[in-house]
């Protein structure tokens, strides 16, 4: 799409492999490195230069959940897009673990909480200086009962697994419909908001610290 796009993660495996799919596919524009976004704000040479920084389930993992949204809003340039998914706190268990607990009260892999409220995003928001264009909800009913039948599968083999589903993975099409009729919640809740002009290029929080923003897409 003419995008530069930079790919974030922990994980020097994850970034490795995902730049040799890019080279396989020949996606130009495209790099990977490895920064654990609990420390974004060390990364001062990502301050103000992206259009769009997409975080999906990610923000449930980590403890001080403010200083994530206040760094990744000091990715953005100004008027730059926030896209974000996190389970959304009235989701039923699509199983017994892990969505139904127990949380993780350290940051080691797991949920840290379990999920958020339209109020919830809406706060965090405000005190990064971000406006909320758009809350909405995804992954219903088919959509779980799919990846709930995935988890299980993985357990024995995830190629085959992912193989299995692949003739039902239609199925989430039927997701609004089923989920009026069953009332069934959405899995995830997903946000869309914006750094207005008028923000300054980061923001301070009431200890003087500055704080700089998973994975970020430059135009």
């Amino acid at each position: 799409m003419g995008c530069e796009a930079l790919g974030l993660s922990w994980d020097e495996r994850n970034q490795r492999v995902a730049q040799e799919r890019a080279a396989i596919v020949e996606t130009r524009g495209t790099s990977f490195d490895v920064c654990d976004v609990r420390h974004l704000d060390s990364r001062h040479d990502l301050r103000c230069k992206f259009d769009v920084v997409i975080c999906l389930e990610t923000i449930e993992h980590i403890l001080d959940d403010q200083k994530l949204i206040n760094d990744m809003t000091g990715c953005l340039r100004n008027m730059g897009t926030l896209l974000l998914t996190t389970p959304y706190k009235r989701f039923r268990a699509i199983g017994p673990q892990p969505d139904d607990g127990p949380l993780s009260i350290l940051e080691d892999g797991g949920h840290v909480r379990r999920g958020y409220l339209d109020s919830d995003l809406r706060t965090l928001c405000a005190r990064a200086g971000l406006e909320v264009d758009e809350i909405s909800y995804c992954s219903g009913f088919m959509s779980q009962k799919i990846t709930y039948l995935l988890r299980i599968g993985s357990k024995v083999n995830r190629l085959l697994a992912w193989l299995a589903i692949l003739p039902i993975r239609v199925l989430p099409l039927l997701d609004p419909a089923l989920g009026r009729v069953l009332k069934w919640p959405d899995y995830s809740i997903c946000l869309r908001a914006h750094k207005p002009s008028t923000l300054q290029s980061f923001a301070v929080g009431e200890t003087g610290q500055e704080f700089q923003p998973a994975r970020l897409a430059r135009g």
